[in-house]
């Protein structure tokens, strides 16, 4: 090993306190997709119950992406995969001293991240978040280039799981396939809810359903075809699609040809909620997420929530009263079509009941969150999957 190596490596836990302090450690910017935006929202509202929580990723500055090195995302011109620079992290985890490290990716951030804790000693956590086997399959099925992609994101992630004490997921799918993978153990994990969606004043909802909204990244795993077929369906239904990603031309022909359907482009979180506020429904017919956090904050806003079977919020039963579902047999269109049959105040209910579980479940996940922190720097093991206040005893028996 050389003597740069080795300043590399070098413990970073000298002079630990006892406060706790947690280092989160992700390829993925704030606020520019899913995990993005779990971990910026979840820092948001654990911060105050840590001595110090610190995120260290790339992030977006009025469309510039401040990183060690940024390169082009092939077939996405909206992500970017970013290379830390090593000595930069290096000097940051040294002035946190953090007694935990949750690395939420399998990207350079990440596997720096977990390479660094586990040689000073620190223990991990691991976020699995994406399940990049199911979008090699969906983008390059069969192809020599999906089978390369498939192997590097398998290798990484079982570079990841191996260094980690446990490896948390927010589905039961998700789960099942970090234990495929070499996962030493798992556990559940809830989704935090930002304080821009769970604590701002919310517009009561009144049982219309005239406004229907897609919110997400545009792309194939999306199902946006399904979003499309649906405003074609219900020529009087206004529907609007917020985000960005390689099928947004697709999306902004789609616009062009429907006098319903409108493209809102990308949207910062206080403009996403105000756009939530100001439909009725949230749309999410997505083939796979492996939760669908925007669904959970639309339930958070009191508004109805349509989401395919293919997103991981289904498998949540102390949700499920609050969600309406597009089964395997049916389309986007069906499904709406029966919410539309309902009465506006049995609409209105099922929001209610919605808001009220979403909001029930963020502060169960925070102080599960807090819990699992705690237990992992006093102990150094995981806590079991089924700690989230009963609810992962559940989800195990759905």
């Amino acid at each position: 090993m050389t003597q740069q190596s080795q300043a590399l490596l070098a413990p970073l836990t000298e002079g630990v306190e006892a406060g706790l302090r947690v280092a989160v450690i992700s390829d993925a910017a704030p606020g520019r997709n899913g995990v993005g935006a779990y971990y910026q929202d979840l820092l948001e509202q654990l911060g105050p119950q840590m001595s110090e929580v610190q995120l260290f990723s790339p992030t977006v500055e009025n469309g510039r992406w401040r990183t060690g090195l940024a390169l082009p995302l092939p077939g996405d011109r909206t992500q970017k995969l970013c290379v830390p620079n090593p000595w930069a992290l290096k000097r940051a985890l040294r002035r946190l001293r953090p007694q935990v490290v949750v690395v939420a990716t399998p990207g350079p951030y990440g596997l720096l991240g977990v390479r660094l804790a586990r040689r000073a000693g620190i223990p991990v956590l691991a976020g699995f978040h994406t399940s990049f086997e199911q979008l090699t399959q969906l983008y390059w099925q069969g192809s020599w280039r999906g089978r390369l992609v498939h192997s590097l994101f398998e290798r990484s992630h079982r570079y990841l799981f191996a260094g980690a004490r446990s490896v948390l997921g927010n589905s039961r799918d998700m789960l099942e396939l970090a234990e495929r993978m070499g996962a030493p153990a798992t556990g559940l994990i809830g989704t935090p809810i930002s304080a821009e969606f769970a604590l701002t004043e919310r517009r009561p909802y009144g049982g219309e359903l005239e406004r229907v909204l897609f919110a997400g990244r545009l792309a194939a795993e999306k199902n946006l075809e399904a979003v499309v077929d649906a405003a074609s369906a219900h020529p009087s239904v206004q529907f609007s699609i917020a985000g960005d990603g390689p099928l947004r031309a697709r999306m902004a022909a789609a616009a062009e040809a429907l006098p319903n359907l409108k493209l809102l482009g990308w949207l910062d979180r206080a403009a996403l909620r105000a756009e939530v506020d100001h439909h009725d429904l949230l749309l999410l017919p997505s083939h796979f997420e492996s939760f669908g956090t925007i669904a959970l904050e639309a339930m958070a806003r009191e508004r109805l929530v349509l989401v395919s079977s293919g997103c991981g919020i289904v498998q949540w039963p102390s949700l499920r009263s609050g969600l309406s579902i597009i089964h395997p047999e049916e389309s986007a269109a069906s499904a709406l079509q029966r919410l539309r049959e309902k009465t506006a105040p049995q609409r209105r209910e099922l929001a209610q009941t919605a808001a009220g579980l979403a909001l029930s479940l963020n502060e169960r996940c925070l102080a599960h969150w807090c819990e699992l922190l705690r237990h992992t720097v006093d102990s150094r093991s995981p806590l079991p999957s089924t700690s989230l206040d009963g609810v992962g005893s559940a989800l195990e028996q759905a």
